[in-house]
């Protein structure tokens, strides 16, 4: 049980965007032992807080805090560290696991949490990265060194997503996950995230550096639109620039949904918030969400007829499965390209409410 003073034993969950982070944390969740508090930080690089929704469990030994907006690796830095603390003093955590954004290179995190300042508090076991073998024959993934370098300082690397990739792929990707120097404690294959507690304490000497020198930090900029239902929060950045945390003052109006974008980092963002009196269609749902294209990624929790559904698209490839979520409708996309039409998005949203016209 967490003492005061006692060093917390804190993991690293990382990967590219859709290769399974929070479905494996999850998992984790699932395996917790009786009594243990777990608290988890989530970095969401979209405005809208997702991944709070999909871990939220009934249990009141798990609790959950996410900050979005960017990448606490790099554009979010000046809030992970007060953030980060304050969760730490409310939940008094016996293991604290920390997702980084799919976007976010792992280096400055880990460097963080390795200085004198956070030494005496956390104790820094493996650093776990799920990896989907299909991103290894992508070059949208393998032309970017945050795919590399978060596989290169991964103390354990699971390939995920073996029940959908060729077995053929999958022994590629591994043999060259397998040259990588210095040698992963652990080379593991999974399906669905399942990810096995005991490779959380797996102890290693190797101090692990990046491939590539962490390129220059592109600023994310937000969109000031809808932004009257959002109370912004001032957190004291380590430049003049001054940023803000966005959190929800009052739930949003039924069919009138805040909207929240960024860009940055090569990539686009937009999360919508509805009302929880608001119902979808889940049929019109489901065939507007599979249309939407391009885009890498697309997750939510969302009130239908039949029930509330938590929706995962990676690419072209989408699942729905209940949720115990109950608070409001959530929305994120999230492009490489290019931003898609977001108000045209909304109002194809709005059209699958009932009592849309």
């Amino acid at each position: 049980m967490w003492q005061p003073g006692k060093r917390i034993p804190t993991n690293l969950i990382t990967g590219f965007l859709g290769a399974g982070k929070t479905t494996a944390i999850r998992t984790l969740l699932d395996q917790r032992p009786a009594g243990e508090r777990w608290s988890i930080f989530v970095n969401e690089y979209g405005m809208v807080s997702i991944d709070h929704a999909l871990l939220e469990s009934e249990a009141d030994e798990v609790q959950v805090q996410e900050l979005g907006g960017g990448c606490f690796c790099c554009t979010m830095a000046y809030a992970m560290e007060p953030l980060l603390a304050q969760f730490i003093r409310q939940t008094k955590p016996d293991r604290l696991l920390i997702e980084p954004s799919g976007a976010g290179h792992p280096a400055r995190v880990i460097d963080t949490l390795r200085s004198d300042k956070w030494r005496t508090s956390i104790d820094l076991r493996a650093t776990i990265c799920l990896v989907d073998p299909k991103d290894f024959d992508n070059p949208r993934c393998t032309n970017i060194t945050v795919f590399h370098d978060q596989i290169q300082m991964a103390d354990v690397v699971v390939l995920n997503w073996l029940d959908v990739r060729d077995p053929k792929l999958v022994q590629r990707c591994r043999q060259w996950i397998e040259q990588l120097d210095p040698p992963k404690l652990l080379i593991a294959e999974t399906s669905l995230g399942q990810l096995r507690p005991e490779w959380l304490d797996l102890e290693s000497t190797v101090v692990r550096t990046p491939q590539f020198a962490t390129e220059p930090i592109e600023s994310t900029r937000t969109t000031d639109v809808q932004l009257q239902h959002a109370l912004p929060i001032q957190v004291k950045p380590d430049s003049h620039e001054t940023r803000r945390v966005i959190a929800l003052n009052q739930p949003p109006s039924p069919g009138k949904p805040l909207r929240l974008d960024n860009e940055g980092l090569g990539q686009w963002a937009c999360g919508w918030i509805f009302s929880p009196h608001d119902t979808f269609d889940r049929k019109k749902l489901t065939e507007l969400l599979q249309r939407l294209a391009p885009l890498r990624r697309l997750k939510g929790v969302l009130h239908c007829n039949d029930d509330w559904w938590m929706v995962n698209r990676v690419e072209e490839q989408t699942n729905f499965a209940h949720t115990a979520y109950r608070r409001d409708s959530r929305l994120e996309i999230i492009c490489n390209d290019q931003p898609l039409d977001w108000l045209s998005i909304e109002s194809s949203l709005l059209n699958c409410l009932f009592g849309a016209d």
